[in-house]
């Protein structure tokens, strides 16, 4: 096969994976605790060449040739994303690089930095903190956090202590399951805002105090910057479009090529 055809057919494709990962960026706009993509690219193997002299790599000239472009990896940015005051008591915005601790039915814990919590009843009517997802939040000690059932309001400290307030009285909770990561970067991203840990990422520790601060009445907001994101989508765009030139171009000429005739 002509090879512009494949080489041209890499740059559709990776573009197009491109654009899948900003679509993803820009629908979770609004998702407490969303982390964006970034697609990083690199040069795909090139075959070894021969100059004149029939001797390969020299400074005189190589003949190397590569095949295209791949996608070197997909990763996620890890910076804070936007504050968002929402007044209410159950939402929580996790200052630093550290992350709630949750149960979740299947896959055991995971941890997240979506502070939007909830109090449910579990099947023996025992009221417990969830996340949006109906995922429970433990504490330091790997449990989950018993909310007292004639609760009427609840505190979270900075450092993560609860303090309920049921039937007029002060009800001492738990601290809150905040760990942190030898390597945030290498955590895993499983969806649903939640993160579990890697051979990379290290194993999960409780973190210090003095490392993190939390904020009830607040949510950390997606990190998606939306002007980044539109220029990153139009130069995915001019990049499709080149690279589909250049496919319908060496069509073209390969199809020249096929319909000639032979003397």
């Amino acid at each position: 096969m002509y090879e512009v055809l494949s080489i041209a057919a890499t740059g559709l494709r990776q573009q197009q994976r491109r654009l899948d990962v900003i679509a993803d960026n820009l629908a979770n706009v609004n998702t407490a605790g969303f982390k964006s993509g970034r697609v990083d690219f690199r040069d795909a193997l090139y075959t070894a060449g021969i100059t004149q002299e029939g001797k390969p790599y020299t400074p005189e000239g190589s003949q190397q040739k590569g095949h295209g472009v791949l996608i070197a990896q997909i990763t996620k940015d890890m910076s804070v994303g936007s504050l968002q005051v929402t007044g209410s008591e159950l939402d929580l915005a996790i200052e630093g690089d550290v992350y709630l601790s949750v149960q979740t039915p299947l896959e055991g814990m995971k941890y997240t930095k979506a502070g939007n919590m909830y109090i449910v009843a579990d099947e023996v009517d025992d009221l417990q903190l969830v996340t949006s997802n109906g995922h429970y939040i433990l504490d330091e000690e790997g449990n989950f956090v018993n909310v007292p059932r004639d609760i009427e309001s609840m505190k979270i400290d900075s450092d993560g202590k609860i303090t309920f307030v049921a039937g007029g009285e002060e009800v001492e909770g738990p601290y809150l399951g905040v760990y942190a990561f030898e390597n945030i970067y290498g955590l895993s991203y499983d969806g649903d805002s939640l993160f579990s840990q890697t051979d990379a990422s290290g194993e999960a520790y409780l973190a210090s105090f003095d490392d993190f601060n939390l904020r009830q009445g607040a949510l950390e907001m997606s990190n998606t910057s939306m002007a980044q994101e539109m220029q990153l989508m139009i130069r995915s765009q001019r990049a499709f479009q080149l690279a589909s030139r250049a496919l319908t171009t060496g069509d073209q000429m390969e199809g020249l090529a096929n319909s000639m005739k032979q003397g």
